[in-house]
C-alpha cells in the first residue's frame, strides 16, 4: 500500500471542496481556487471533511496514481488556505533586485538586466534588494519561478556568489594553490 495515499486529508473549515465528474476537483478558499482533473482510475471521497482516496488495485500504475493524487490535492488545499512561498537571497558584490511594476528585474553581473514577468495567480516581493520572495496558491508555479530565478546565476562553489534559495548550504570547494 501506499504510505502517502492512505493518508487523509483535513479539510478547513473555510475551504470547499467540488467534486466533479471525470475526477475534476475544484478546491476554493480564501486566497483562490484551483482546478484539476485526476485520474479516472482513484476514487476521491469527501466526508465529514476529511477526503480520502482510493484505488482499484495493487497494480505498479494504480499504486504511482495514488500517492501522486494525494500528494497533488494536499497541495491544492494548502495552497487555497495559506497559500506557499519560496525565498532567495542575492549573493554578491553588485548584485539587487528590483521591481519595475510587476516584473522583477535583477542584476547578477551580466552586462544586461535579467527580467521575469510572473504569471498570473503568483506574485513577487522584494525585500531589501538582496531578497526575492515568490509567493502563491500553485506550489507547481512557485516552485517554477523560483527555480527559474535561481537558474540565471545559481551558486559558485569557489566564492559562494549567485542565487540560492533561503537556507541552502553552498558546498564550497578550495582553490588552487600557488607554487
Amino acid at each position: 500500500m501506499s504510505r502517502v495515499g492512505k493518508k487523509p486529508i483535513e479539510v478547513p473549515a473555510d475551504v470547499t471542496i467540488t467534486l466533479g465528474d471525470k475526477n475534476e476537483v475544484t478546491v476554493k478558499g480564501p486566497k483562490g481556487e484551483l482546478t484539476r482533473t485526476f485520474n479516472q482510475d482513484i476514487t476521491i471521497s469527501l466526508e465529514d471533511n476529511v477526503l480520502t482516496l482510493t484505488r482499484p488495485s495493487d497494480s505498479k500504475d494504480h499504486r504511482t496514481n495514488h500517492g501522486t493524487s494525494r500528494a497533488l490535492l494536499a497541495n491544492m488545499v494548502t495552497g487555497v488556505s495559506q497559500g506557499f512561498e519560496r525565498a532567495l537571497e542575492l549573493v554578491g558584490v553588485g548584485y539587487r533586485a528590483q521591481l519595475q511594476g510587476n516584473k522583477l528585474v535583477l542584476n547578477v553581473g551580466y552586462s544586461h538586466p535579467v527580467e521575469f514577468t510572473p504569471e498570473e495567480g503568483v506574485e513577487v516581493e522584494v525585500q531589501g534588494n538582496t531578497k526575492v520572495v515568490v509567493k502563491g496558491i500553485n506550489k507547481e508555479r512557485v516552485g517554477a519561478l523560483a527555480s527559474n530565478i535561481r537558474a540565471t546565476r545559481p551558486p559558485e562553489p569557489y566564492k559562494g556568489k549567485g542565487i540560492r534559495y533561503e537556507g541552502e548550504n553552498v558546498r564550497r570547494k578550495e582553490g588552487k594553490t600557488g607554487k
